[in-house]
């Protein structure tokens, strides 16, 4: 049986599926990586992996949770039951979880830099926004207050539901972080030497690519679109049984990949120009960037738009990662009030979250495995329970789920996709559980 809760387009759920895969990945974390892994030829990795990786998986989670019609730990239950698969779904509302308590915290982070923005803080720093950035998260009231407020912000758009909440916001903010983009990157291409940021950047130079830049890559093209966590099981279970889902997975994917490159060409011709290093690491966003608006005329406006940006992205995943918790209440407790839910899992959440936002203070010195809070709690789901969750769902669907019902559900809308789907398949029986195996095999130290 459906659930109530439905999209009311095929683009609403395109937009918001683009919303979650589109966040700190794409806008924080793509530009610091590439700029320590050779440029050009790193993004042309990413772009493959993507493309053979990324979306068979996008696609496998679209299949379970459409064919089905319910939230992650429903619809694998419901496809195998009597069997411990359903435990897939668990594993992902425990990763989004706890991904979303350390995940606040830099949307915490991102509405305190705003605030600086609008005050023009900054300038008042003798060593610039380094020194800023360090006072931001060193100080446990303000990260604290910060984080409390993005997850107000997020609870307050997912206790509206669906139509009303998710897709309403996702339809405001998706095409406004295009524009932002497109203002932010002709102004970055107007500065003296911006070519050189766009060769370092769009140029494959493969004498600076190694074998862990290849597994970088890997890592990259596969975490930043939200796949192996059961966001788009959830995502995919209002979609109603007309649509088609190869187009709305090759839509998420390609416009996952537009905004990297966007935020590629907005970062690095302005970096390149006023003499920056682009192996600047996780501070190229909040120390190098704000330091590069600020020499710029209208710099502080520019700042702030793009903090703007940032913020409306960071808020689109923190939506699906807050709604596929509350799904998973709500589903087990039909009775309560999906608000109720949002802000007792807000809440929860947040309590979780605190530690993680004092690892850069009163917590610092508090250490697990030679780790902070913080960069445990960034690691125990980036580079374990997300890998286990996308492995899991590969062989789940390639070998679990029915062939007829796989064929019916990728060639719906047309049947000249029988073509696609012999592809589809290979990759997700085969290619993908093996690329996923050598990913977290690295990650462990193993090869």
């Amino acid at each position: 049986m459906q659930q109530n809760e439905q999209w009311s387009s095929r683009i609403g759920f395109i937009l918001a599926s683009a919303g979650s895969a589109i966040g700190l990945g794409a806008i924080w974390k793509l530009p610091y990586v590439t700029g320590m892994s050779g440029g050009g030829a790193f993004i042309l990795l990413f772009v493959l992996f993507s493309v053979l990786i990324g979306l068979p998986l996008l696609l496998a989670e679209f299949i379970v949770g459409r064919s089905t019609g319910k939230e992650a730990i429903s619809a694998y239950k419901q496809i195998a039951p009597n069997t411990k698969w359903h435990w897939i779904g668990y594993l992902g509302v425990f990763a989004c979880f706890l991904l979303l308590s350390f995940y606040s915290v830099i949307g915490g982070w991102i509405i305190q830099y705003l605030y600086y923005a609008v005050t023009g803080v900054g300038s008042s720093y003798e060593n610039g926004y380094e020194e800023l950035f360090n006072q931001a998260v060193s100080n446990p009231y303000t990260a604290i207050g910060a984080q409390a407020l993005f997850l107000i912000l997020t609870v307050l758009v997912i206790s509206r539901g669906v139509q009303n909440g998710i897709e309403k916001m996702n339809k405001v903010f998706m095409p406004a972080l295009f524009i932002l983009f497109v203002i932010l990157i002709v102004r970055s291409l107007t500065l003296e030497n911006a070519m050189e940021g766009v060769s370092f950047f769009l140029k494959p130079d493969f004498s600076s690519i190694t074998s862990e830049s290849v597994l970088y890559a890997m890592g990259q093209s596969f975490f930043s679109l939200s796949v192996g966590v059961s966001v788009m099981v959830t995502y995919s279970s209002y979609l109603s049984k007309k649509e088609s889902l190869v187009q709305p997975a090759v839509s998420v994917v390609g416009m996952n990949l537009f905004i990297s490159i966007l935020s590629g060409l907005a970062i690095f011709p302005a970096v390149f120009s006023l003499g920056f290093e682009p192996a600047q690491g996780p501070g190229l966003l909040f120390i190098v960037l704000p330091s590069v608006f600020n020499e710029l005329m209208f710099g502080q406006v520019f700042l702030l738009l793009f903090l703007l940006l940032f913020l409306f992205a960071t808020l689109t995943s923190a939506f699906s990662m807050l709604e596929i918790v509350v799904a998973a209440i709500t589903s087990k407790n039909p009775g309560k009030s999906r608000g109720k839910m949002a802000w007792l899992m807000g809440a929860a959440i947040f309590i979780v979250g605190i530690p993680s936002a004092l690892s850069y203070s009163v917590l610092s010195d508090f250490m697990i495995f030679g780790k902070t809070i913080f960069d445990g709690a960034d690691f125990l789901v980036s580079n374990i329970l997300m890998p286990i969750g996308a492995f899991l769902i590969s062989i789940f669907v390639s070998f679990k789920m029915k062939k007829d019902l796989l064929t019916s559900e990728v060639v719906q809308g047309s049947k000249s996709l029988h073509g696609l789907f012999k592809v589809w398949f290979i990759l997700i029986r085969y290619v993908v559980p093996l690329v996923i195996i050598v990913v977290f095999l690295d990650v462990l130290g193993v090869i």
